[in-house]
């Protein structure tokens, strides 16, 4: 007979970690799904300030620790990425992208999300070519080079900031009239003394022959158009969950984000639930993303103590 686990996560970033923590205390039979460790942390987290314990910890770190806890139980996981997932007869079906075929119980996705695009001319062209979306992979490439970064966020002043250690000037652009970022890390930035900050600034094309050469750009307010010499390209401006394999399974935000149940994690779907980046939790922070791990975990223990 098949082996029929009773719960499988899918995504190893913090949510997910979470989940399997507490799966693993109950000595459920559990599978994780999962191309890497970490999520976003190992992208996108240079620095981690506000994450319980930590003074400050760096995101590689943070993510290592994480891993380790999980490992600790001997938690069985699969290095795949998961391309559908049905539910039939009671079960569910999980298909990977290596064409295995795994059953379950009860499902936590906690998939996360994946970088945004622009989609404006030349930054699918320029794609590993001068335009990034991870400062931590590509920083060191643009070693004193002129670089910029599009979004006013957090995470675009994260960026930045990683960037400040290679770059030699980061040029920084908002469309809205202010940046949304914590105060917090406009301080660290500007300490830097290497950032301009613009706002109601428009990207409006990356320009280049075989790399990228300069950007074009509009102010918001006089519509005017000019162009800006620069050697790279880091695109914040958020993230797109990645939940395509589980449509018709759940109901989705407008944003793709999976629709939970705020106080279970609980999806339309019985005994499918959703943690972290992948759901329409308001807050998108690690912190939150863990509670929300523990909050599925829990929800899903219940729902097999009731089959």
């Amino acid at each position: 007979m098949d082996n029929i686990f009773d719960l499988i996560i899918v995504g190893g970033g913090p949510a997910g970690i979470t989940a399997g923590i507490y799966a693993a205390r109950q000595n459920l039979n559990a599978l994780m799904i999962t191309k890497d460790f970490g999520g976003q942390i190992n992208k996108k987290a240079v620095k981690i300030e506000n994450y319980p314990g930590f003074f400050e910890i760096k995101g590689s770190d943070l993510a290592e620790k994480l891993k380790d806890h999980l490992a600790s139980f001997n938690f069985p996981f699969e290095a795949d990425s998961v391309t559908k997932i049905e539910k039939k007869e009671g079960l569910f079906f999980v298909k990977t992208g290596s064409k295995k075929i795994f059953k379950a119980k009860s499902m936590i996705i906690a998939s996360g999300a994946d970088p945004r695009p622009l989609e404006v001319p030349g930054e699918k062209e320029f794609t590993g070519k001068g335009v990034s979306y991870c400062a931590i992979c590509d920083g060191p490439f643009f070693k004193d080079k002129v670089v910029a970064v599009i979004g006013g966020g957090n995470s675009a002043f994260e960026t930045s900031l990683s960037l400040s250690s290679w770059a030699k000037k980061i040029y920084v652009f908002e469309c809205s009239p202010k940046v949304r970022a914590d105060k917090a890390n406009q301080i660290l930035l500007e300490k830097t003394g290497k950032a301009e900050v613009a706002v109601s600034t428009l990207l409006k094309e990356i320009k280049g022959k075989s790399v990228v050469k300069s950007v074009v750009l509009q102010e918001m307010e006089s519509g005017k158009t000019y162009e800006l010499e620069v050697d790279g390209v880091f695109i914040e401006v958020g993230l797109m969950p990645a939940t395509s394999f589980v449509k018709g399974l759940v109901e989705f935000s407008e944003c793709d984000e999976i629709k939970i149940d705020p106080k279970t994690c609980e999806t339309e779907t019985a005994g499918l639930f959703a943690a972290g980046d992948a759901s329409d939790v308001r807050y998108k922070q690690i912190s939150v993303a863990c509670g929300e791990g523990a909050k599925a975990a829990l929800s899903a223990i219940s729902y097999l103590e009731k089959l």
